[in-house]
C-alpha cells in the first residue's frame, strides 16, 4: 500500500531500546506497581495476602506468575470504586461497560493515567501512518466506552486535527468525509463496512477517497477482512488493542510497515500467555490467554488480568518491543458446537472466500432435535441476486465451513442490507437455544 515508514528520528527511544534495557525499566515499574496496588488498594491487600504473597517477594520478572489474577468479576464485585488505589477526589475520569448484561465494570483515570494513556495512543497512531498535521475522523463511540475518548486525546497529542463524530448517522459521516478529507479514520471494522456500503449507496468510489490510514480496534477481525478493506479504499488498515480494565485503546499496535502483529507498549503494559485451564505460564510462541499488568497506571492499577483474548507473544520487529498476534478469538465467546470450538472470526474468514456474499452475517444456535445447531445468516452481494446466485454461494459457503472448520451448519442468505448493521461492537452471535437445557 502507501510507504509509511516512520523516520527513526521520530519514534520514543524506548521503542527500539534493547531488550536488556526494556526489561530493566519493566522491573523497576512492576516492583512500583505491585507495591502502589498493595499499599493503597484494599482489595489487592487482600488478595495478596490471601495468597500469600507480598510485593517484597517480588525480585526478578519471572517472580509475577506467584502473584494472583485479576478478573473481570472482581471489578464487578467491587462496584463502583472499590478498587481504585487512589481516593475517588483524585480521579480525573471515570469509564465503564454498558453493563447490559448485569452490573458494568467501572474504571478511573488520575489526570498523570490519562497522559499516559494520550502518550501511548499517540505512538499507535504515529506506527499506524498517522503523523501531525493529519485530519483524524473518530468515529468510535464516545462516552462511558473508552474507544472515542481515547482516540481523540491520542491523536491531539500527536498533532493531529480531529473530526470527533463517534459511531451513527452513517450518510453524514461520508458527507463529513468527503468535505473534510480526513487522512485518518478510527473505527470499529464491523463499522467501517457498513461506511464502505454507504459510499456505494451514494455513487461515490471508496478510492478515491482521502482516507489513507484506517486504525481499527475494539473488536476482532481478520485478515481477510483488512484485505477487504484495503482493497476497497486504497488504503492502510492497521490493528489497534486495548481494553478498558488496562487503559483502553492503545495497549499494542501493528506498524504500518510491516503489518505482522501488534507491538505491546511493553514500557507501560506487561504481557503474559496463560493456558486458560490450569493459569500455567506460557513460554513466548505459544498460544494462549493474554494477560496483563499495568506498569504505570496510579488509578486503578491492574496486576495479571485475565482478558479472555486469545494470542501468542512473538519477537519484535518494527520494534523492539514483543508483538502479540491478531487477537482471531475469546475464551469466552468460543462456540462448542458438538464437540468442535468454533470462533466468529473463522466463518468470517469463509465468508469472504464468497464473491458472492457481502461481510455482513450474524450466527443462530439453535436446538435441533436434541442436538444443537447453527445457522449462518449471511448477506448476498448485490451482483449475486438471483436464486440460482444464491444457491451456488450457498453451497459454495457450507463446503469452506464443513472443509476448513469442520462442522456442517444452514445458511441462510438474505437480500442486500437486510442484516441489522454494526454502528460500535458487531455482534455476531445470537443464541436461541432454549435455557436451562
Amino acid at each position: 500500500m502507501n510507504d509509511l515508514t516512520p523516520s527513526p528520528d521520530i519514534l520514543d527511544p524506548i521503542e527500539i531500546a534493547s531488550r536488556d534495557e526494556i526489561a530493566a525499566l519493566q522491573q523497576q515499574r512492576m516492583a512500583w506497581s505491585l507495591r502502589h496496588a498493595y499499599d493503597n488498594s484494599p482489595f489487592y491487600r487482600q488478595r495478596f495476602d490471601a495468597h500469600g504473597v507480598h510485593p517484597d517477594d517480588f525480585r526478578t520478572l519471572a517472580d509475577l506468575a506467584r502473584f494472583p489474577f485479576t478478573m473481570k468479576q472482581d471489578l464487578r464485585d467491587t462496584y463502583p470504586f472499590g478498587m481504585f488505589a487512589v481516593p475517588r477526589e483524585r480521579l480525573a475520569r471515570i469509564h465503564g461497560s454498558s453493563g447490559t448484561t448485569g452490573k458494568p465494570t467501572v474504571v478511573g483515570y488520575t489526570k498523570g493515567d490519562i497522559d499516559v494513556w494520550a502518550d501511548v495512543m499517540a505512538r499507535s497512531i504515529r506506527a499506524s501512518g498517522g503523523r501531525a498535521g493529519d485530519i483524524c475522523h473518530v468515529a468510535y463511540g464516545y462516552g462511558l466506552f473508552t474507544g472515542g475518548l481515547g482516540a481523540h486525546y491520542g491523536a491531539e497529542r500527536l498533532g493531529c486535527t480531529v473530526v470527533p463524530i463517534s459511531g451513527g448517522m452513517t450518510e453524514r459521516q461520508v458527507t463529513l468525509m468527503q468535505d473534510f478529507k480526513p487522512r485518518i479514520i478510527m473505527v470499529t471494522p464491523s463499522y467501517m463496512l457498513s461506511i464502505l456500503d454507504e459510499f456505494r449507496r451514494q455513487g461515490v468510489d471508496p478510492r478515491e477517497s482521502s482516507v489513507k490510514v484506517g486504525i481499527f480496534g475494539a473488536e476482532p477481525w481478520t485478515n481477510s477482512m483488512r484485505q477487504e478493506i484495503e482493497q476497497a479504499f486504497d488504503m492502510d488498515a492497521v490493528d489497534i488493542y486495548g481494553l478498558s480494565e488496562v487503559m483502553g485503546p492503545g495497549v499494542a499496535n501493528e506498524c504500518v510497515e510491516t503489518k505482522d502483529g501488534l507491538h505491546v507498549w511493553e514500557d507501560h503494559f506487561y504481557p503474559e500467555i496463560i493456558d486458560p485451564e490450569t493459569g500455567a505460564v506460557l513460554p513466548d510462541g505459544e498460544m494462549g490467554e493474554l494477560v496483563f499488568t499495568t506498569l504505570t497506571k496510579e488509578g486503578l492499577p491492574m496486576i495479571r488480568y485475565r482478558t479472555r483474548d486469545l494470542s501468542r507473544i512473538l519477537p519484535g520487529t518494527a520494534r523492539t518491543m514483543r508483538r502479540i498476534e491478531k487477537i482471531t478469538g475469546r475464551s469466552d465467546d468460543m462456540i462448542i458446537l458438538r464437540g468442535v470450538n468454533v470462533f466468529p472470526t473463522q466463518i468470517e474468514e469463509q465468508i469472504l472466500k464468497c464473491a458472492g456474499l457481502a461481510p455482513h452475517f450474524h450466527l443462530e444456535l439453535v436446538r435441533a432435535e436434541r442436538m444443537d445447531a447453527m445457522i449462518v445468516h449471511v448477506e448476498c452481494a448485490a451482483s449475486h441476486a438471483g436464486a440460482d446466485a444464491r444457491g451456488a454461494s450457498s453451497r459454495e459457503l457450507g463446503h469452506h465451513i464443513k472443509s476448513v472448520v469442520g462442522i456442517s451448519t444452514r445458511i441462510e442468505i438474505h437480500d442486500p442490507g437486510n442484516l441489522a448493521r454494526s454502528e460500535g461492537k458487531a455482534k455476531r452471535v445470537i443464541d436461541n437455544r432454549p435455557k436451562g437445557q
